[in-house]
C-alpha cells in the first residue's frame, strides 16, 4: 500500500512529540512550490532535500542532549523533533523576542549539533588523588541494529548503541557497543475528581438499552400511526390509544438516516422518471382520443408540446417556491422600498433647489412674473 503523502496543512505542524516511527511518510518529496511564500505574512515551511532527511530516528522526545559548540556545555531535554527538516526542539528558552499574545517560540536545532547524554560516570581518580571522578559522558557516534516492524505496537524498532563515547568510557574496549535505553514515556496523570466532575457510577450506570427487532429476513416491525392517525386518537376518546411500548428509534428512521446516499437519491430519480413517463402518456391518450381532424403523429407532437410547458411550469413554480423559502422575496421588498425612498429623497431636493441669480441666466416665460 503507498504512503499517504503530507499535505500544506499537515507540513504546518510536522513536529512531533511522539518517539515512534510509524511509517516512512517523511522520506517522501514535497512540492517546491509550497516552500515559497506568497506573502510576508504566509507561515515558513522548513524542509531540506529528501536524500538528506534522516530515516530512525536515535534522538527522540524525552532523551537529554547536549550542543556541538556551545560553551556553557548544558544540559537540554528534547522536547519534539521535525523529520522534515532535521531540527530537534529543545524545552526551556526562546530564539526570538517574545511577541505579546503569542506563545513563545522553542529553541530549535539541527540533529547534527545533538550529543546524546549517556549518564554520569565514575573515571578512575587523577594522579595525586584518590577520590574517583563524576564526569557526564556523551556518544560522540551512534549505531542501530536491525530494525524489525512491530506487529502490535504498529510502529518500527530497534536498539541504539553509542559506538563511541566522549570522554571514553575506561571499561568500554574497542569495538564494543554501549547500549542507549529509549526513554520512558511519563504516563498520564489525571487530576482528582471535583465536585464538578461526573462521579464513576452515574459514568457506568446503562442508561439505555437496544430495542429487540426480529433478526429473520422480512421480519415484521410495529406498526407506526400516521400524524392524522395520531391526531385522532388525540381528539377522538372511542378511538383507541397508540402502543407505548413501540421502540423509539423506529420513529426517528427519517432523522438519522443519510438522506443524500446513492441508494435514496437513485430511489429518488426512479420515482420523478416514472411520474415523468406516466404524465406523458395520460396526455398522449387524452389528445389521441379527441383527434379533431389531426393524425396521430400531429396529436402526439402536440402532446409532447404540452408535456413540455408543463415541466416547465412545474420547475419554475418550484424555483420560485425555493425563492421564498430563501426570504428572497422579503429582500426584494425592501429593495423597493428603499429605491423609492431614494427616489422621493431626490426629487424632494430637486423640487426645492434654488439657484442664486448669475449672469447668462435665462427664466422661462411661464414663470416670469
Amino acid at each position: 500500500m503507498s504512503l499517504q503523502r503530507f499535505t500544506r496543512r499537515a507540513l504546518l505542524g510536522a513536529a512531533t512529540t511522539s518517539p515512534w516511527t510509524t511509517n516512512m511518510r517523511h522520506l517522501l518529496p514535497i512540492p517546491k512550490q509550497w516552500l515559497r511564500r506568497s506573502s510576508p505574512k504566509d507561515p515558513v515551511i522548513k524542509s531540506v532535500r529528501p536524500k538528506d532527511r534522516i530515516k530512525y530516528w536515535n534522538i527522540v522526545p524525552g532523551d537529554q542532549i547536549r550542543l556541538l559548540g556551545d560553551k556553557k556545555n548544558a544540559i537540554h531535554e528534547v522536547l519534539s523533533i521535525n523529520r522534515i527538516s532535521n531540527r530537534v526542539f529543545v524545552k526551556g528558552g526562546t530564539n526570538a523576542e517574545m511577541e505579546e499574545g503569542k506563545p513563545p517560540p522553542s529553541k530549535n536545532f539541527h540533529y547534527s549539533r545533538c550529543q546524546l547524554f549517556l549518564g554520569n560516570h565514575e573515571f578512575p581518580p587523577k594522579e595525586g588523588t584518590l577520590e574517583p571522578r563524576v564526569i557526564p559522558v556523551f556518544a560522540q557516534r551512534l549505531g542501530t541494529a536491525k530494525t524489525r516492524w512491530n506487529r502490535f505496537g504498529y510502529r518500527w524498532t530497534w536498539e541504539r548503541f553509542a559506538t563511541k563515547t566522549t570522554p571514553v568510557l575506561p571499561h568500554m574496549r574497542r569495538g564494543e557497543k554501549y547500549r542507549i535505553p529509549w526513554p520512558e514515556r511519563i504516563p498520564r496523570r489525571y487530576p482528582a475528581a471535583s465536585p464538578y466532575d461526573t462521579p464513576i457510577e452515574v459514568v457506568k450506570k446503562v442508561t439505555y438499552t437496544t430495542p429487540r427487532f426480529p433478526l429473520e429476513y422480512g421480519g415484521k416491525l410495529p406498526v407506526l400511526l400516521t400524524e392524522d392517525q395520531f391526531l385522532a386518537t388525540i381528539y377522538n376518546a372511542h378511538v383507541p390509544k397508540p402502543s407505548e411500548t413501540v421502540p423509539a428509534e423506529l420513529f426517528l428512521v427519517r432523522e438519522l438516516s443519510n438522506p443524500h446516499s446513492r441508494a435514496k437519491k437513485m430511489k429518488r430519480w426512479k420515482h420523478r422518471q416514472f411520474q415523468k413517463k406516466t404524465l406523458l402518456k395520460d396526455i398522449t391518450t387524452e389528445e389521441l382520443k379527441h383527434l379533431n381532424g389531426r393524425s396521430e403523429r400531429e396529436a402526439k407532437a402536440e402532446a409532447a408540446f404540452k408535456f413540455r410547458q408543463q415541466m416547465e411550469a412545474e420547475k419554475e413554480a418550484q424555483r420560485k417556491q425555493r425563492w421564498k423559502h430563501r426570504d428572497v422575496q422579503a429582500q426584494a421588498l425592501r429593495k423597493n422600498e428603499r429605491k423609492e425612498r431614494k427616489e422621493q429623497k431626490q426629487r424632494k431636493r430637486l423640487t426645492e433647489l434654488v439657484l442664486k441669480d448669475e449672469p447668462n441666466q435665462v427664466l422661462p416665460a411661464d414663470l416670469r412674473a
